[in-house]
């Protein structure tokens, strides 16, 4: 599986400060959001429920990612993804770092990918 997921009773709003929070709590910032249903809206035309993709990143983890496997930027940032569901709660779902970065098939990067994925799943669970 290339993610997993908490789903919460929070609003929207609510569940993105907690993420963010919690992130920020592993030393890991937010690089930038992507705000997807603002962007259908203005290209399309198209209404959706709130579809946020944040990038988050640890510094530490990208610098020993790309010293042993350059070409990683490729599969960075880390994807956390908050979504809105229909019944008001919110879902938010992370990149499995230890298969995503397995696509290098690079033993120097499991070490690495495998203790990333863990601080993600610390995230994961301080929201639940």
């Amino acid at each position: 599986m290339y993610y997993f997921s908490v789903k919460l009773k929070d609003d929207f709003d609510t569940a993105i400060k907690r993420v963010t929070e919690a992130l920020q709590k592993e030393k890991l910032g937010i690089l930038n959001e992507i705000n997807v249903d603002a962007v259908l809206k203005k290209k399309l035309d198209v209404d959706m429920p709130h579809y946020r993709i944040l990038h988050a990143c640890g510094p530490s983890f990208a610098n020993r990612l790309i010293s042993q496997e350059p070409d990683i930027g490729v599969l960075l940032p880390c994807n956390v993804l908050v979504r809105e569901e229909s019944d008001g709660t919110t879902t938010v779902v992370f990149m499995d770092t230890a298969t995503v970065f397995g696509l290098t098939q690079n033993a120097e990067v499991t070490p690495i990918a495998e203790e990333t994925n863990a601080v993600l799943k610390r995230v994961c669970e301080a929201l639940k």
